[in-house]
């Protein structure tokens, strides 16, 4: 008895000791899971942080000392070194060494001006938390700053949506439903510049826009009579320092005009054969491919027979959330050219000056997305890029680009043959009637699957506003 007593004392331990070794593993299991989910919480946080960091030209206490210093100069330098990382950072490599201050741009559009007989100045613009920051360097002047309190960030973005939508909509593509947000972002991002502006005759604006504000179709802001590029040329740059500012005097006379019609998960683009041979068959030296024959090993073949000024690729271009491989231009079939890769075609060697994507498309407000629109003509070396925010319909696309080459022939600076373009599209002397695209310089017979299509202006800005100069404006 006393045997069994002291048998189940034991017993009653070892239980005790096993529960209470089973409580200390389970806090143990217990406190090990909240440290994961605090480490994981933690790297989200720093994400965030750093995300938000990015959407920043230049941290708030340092602008507040630029300002009470008067340095806007080195604001300057700040804001084209912060985006150069922004860029950096997304292309994962290292994409220019920061070489140019404030001064050196100043001097630079000085010289530019002399050679092209233009006035361009930059305008740098980004959102902050409680206001919209403007600076502007005109050819050899120092930078001049502006602040716009009431374009907070919140409001500026929402408002820049806005715009989007009430351009890009189908059922608002025969109202004026823009008019509103266009005025509105005109008065907080030029207005404040217009009297430097004028005073310093600017013809030409290089717009270096910060996040959120990349893909703005900014040629459609509207002053209550005229869009801003009734009034401007424009293009849009990553960085001062991420473009090749040199002015090249050329006169186009050789394009290398790919693209294709038919794709098997894609929208077709009946306009294409029209465009292609529109576009080369005033230049002597052009060629011309289509659907088969246009594939990479044909396009590599071509550019080592030929250097070809411009490059033209009539076919889809997705700009997509997500790290650069997420976004490509499509070729025949299923084969594909990611941005991560895009040296794969070369354009740098020998330089391409202007490289077309005729049918592009951005998913609009993602910051992925920004960068890699933005970023495609230092990643890809030419020295310009021509390219849509949005897929604008397939004759629309045929009218703005059968105007630019027309104009570039004549006015050989390739942001002012767009702003032509443009304007002869918002003054209605470019549109649809009885199956025949009507154009500033006559008219061009369809095929029959666009030829029944109905009579169409393209004067809104659905059809010419997503159309931008990215890089070298001249």
């Amino acid at each position: 008895m006393q045997f069994l007593k002291s048998f189940q004392i034991k017993a009653d331990w070892f239980v005790f000791w096993s529960n209470l070794m089973f409580h200390n593993q389970w806090k143990k299991g217990i406190t090990f899971f909240l440290l994961l989910v605090f480490v994981f919480l933690s790297t989200i946080t720093c994400g965030i942080l750093l995300e938000n960091q990015s959407a920043y030209a230049v941290k708030d206490e340092d602008w507040n000392r630029f300002l009470k210093n008067k340095n806007f100069s080195e604001a300057v330098n700040q804001v084209e070194k912060h985006w150069e990382r922004d860029y950096e950072e997304y292309f994962e490599q290292n994409l220019a060494d920061f070489r140019l201050t404030a001064e050196d741009i100043a001097k630079t559009l000085s010289q530019i001006s002399q050679q092209t007989a233009t006035k361009p100045a930059v305008i740098w613009m980004w959102p902050r938390e409680k206001q919209l920051q403007l600076v502007i360097i005109t050819p050899g002047k120092k930078p001049q700053v502006y602040s716009v309190p009431e374009a907070d960030k919140k409001t500026l973005i929402d408002l820049v949506k806005k715009l989007n939508v009430e351009i890009t909509s189908p059922s608002r593509r025969r109202t004026k439903s823009y008019l509103q947000p266009a005025q509105t972002l005109y008065n907080w991002m030029v207005k404040p510049l217009e009297s430097t502006l004028k005073t310093e005759k600017i013809d030409t604006i290089i717009f270096c826009l910060g996040m959120g504000l990349r893909t703005l179709p900014i040629a459609a802001l509207h002053d209550g009579n005229n869009f801003l590029v009734e009034k401007y040329s424009i293009a849009r740059i990553p960085a001062f320092n991420l473009m090749n500012p040199n002015y090249k005097k050329t006169k186009y006379s050789q394009v290398l005009a790919m693209g294709a019609s038919e794709f098997s998960q894609q929208e077709s683009l009946p306009a294409v054969p029209v465009e292609l041979k529109e576009i080369t068959q005033d230049l002597g030296s052009s060629k011309q491919f289509i659907n088969q024959e246009f594939t990479l090993k044909n396009f590599q073949a071509q550019r080592k027979k030929q250097p070809y000024e411009i490059v033209h690729l009539a076919t889809h271009a997705e700009f997509n959330p997500g790290k650069p491989a997420q976004s490509y231009i499509q070729f025949w079939g299923n084969e594909r050219i990611r941005l991560d890769e895009i040296d794969k075609l070369n354009l740098d060697k020998p330089q391409v000056d202007l490289l077309v994507l005729s049918a592009c498309r951005t998913a609009l407000g993602d910051q992925d997305a920004e960068l890699g629109f933005a970023g495609v003509t230092v990643k890809s070396g030419v020295r310009s890029v021509l390219a849509s925010l949005w897929n604008v319909s397939d004759v629309g696309t045929l009218a703005l680009m059968t105007e630019f080459y027309q104009d570039l022939q004549e006015i050989p600076l390739k942001a002012k043959a767009l702003q032509a373009a443009q304007v002869a599209m918002i003054k209605g002397e470019v549109g649809l009637k009885m199956g025949a695209l009507q154009g500033s310089n006559g008219s061009l017979q369809l095929p029959s699957e666009l030829a029944e299509l109905r009579d169409e202006t393209f004067s809104h800005p659905y059809y010419w506003s997503a159309f931008t100069i990215i890089g070298n404006p001249w």
